[in-house]
């Protein structure tokens, strides 16, 4: 296999919509995502996901960023040891609670009913069922993206785009512009960890927000169809060899 490109940046996204966690390392097993990846979401009005028989749903049924921007103001932090989620906004803790106990989830979920009443169509519900992922797409996928076409985008609206913007699991850079795109069906390397290319990865309007200020203050699904006329950007792979990835680690390509 040829070095084509280093592992930057590793995050994972243990709730739905809420805000990304660096991570020093990964262990990715074949067939999954990274380890507790979307594994909870909020149920925003119906409560229909059953966790004996789950099921994917889009995520419009979910408070999520395309939508509710105002969550982009909360910093999350998930302990795996103790399964506690705490947010903080500003400088302080506004909310913390185990999300394996009925009273952890419910202590979170009367923060969320009061933060987000005004986007809520009914009461909000954490949700989670043991290895199901709530990720946009209907399969266990980890989201890789090219920094260079992150620089390409950023040319096009004059001005820095964060690449936080675009959720992802792994940060690549060495590559050309939408190399990553013709990786579809290919055999990838990251550190040492095997994957195969499995889709593009078409954005939505969750990419206008600022991550850091929760402003919606960019069009891009509509520069990328005006431009490129498509609105991918990105790459979902499936792991097919188990191992640990880090940041810093070579990407290759068979």
């Amino acid at each position: 296999m040829t070095e084509v490109a280093r592992i930057t940046g590793l995050y994972r996204y243990p709730v739905k919509g809420l805000s990304p966690e660096p991570l020093h390392a990964a262990e990715l097993k074949a067939g999954e995502c990274i380890a507790w990846d979307r594994a909870f979401a909020i149920e925003n009005g119906k409560h229909d996901f059953d966790p004996a028989n789950p099921q994917h749903f889009p995520k419009i049924k979910f408070l999520m960023l395309m939508r509710d921007e105002r969550l982009a103001h909360l910093r999350t932090r998930f302990d795996d040891t103790t399964a506690t989620l705490t947010i903080s906004e500003g400088a302080g803790e506004v909310a913390r609670g185990n999300l394996m106990t009925s009273e952890g989830r419910a202590a979170i979920e009367t923060f969320i009913s009061s933060y987000m009443k005004s986007e809520l169509r009914g009461t909000p519900r954490i949700v989670y069922a043991p290895g199901f992922s709530h990720s946009d797409a209907p399969f266990k996928l980890v989201s890789i993206i090219n920094l260079a076409t992150v620089r390409e985008v950023e040319k096009l609206i004059g001005k820095p785009v964060d690449p936080l913007r675009f959720r992802a699991n792994v940060y690549i850079d060495g590559l050309e512009p939408w190399e990553d795109h013709h990786w579809v069906g290919k055999t990838i390397r990251l550190g040492g960890a095997t994957l195969k290319g499995f889709h593009k990865i078409p954005r939505c309007a969750a990419t206008n927000v600022d991550p850091a200020t929760a402003a919606r203050d960019m069009e891009i699904p509509k520069l990328l169809q005006r431009v490129y006329d498509h609105v991918d950007l990105g790459l979902y792979a499936e792991v097919s060899g188990a191992g640990a990835i880090r940041s810093g680690d070579a990407v290759a390509l068979a």
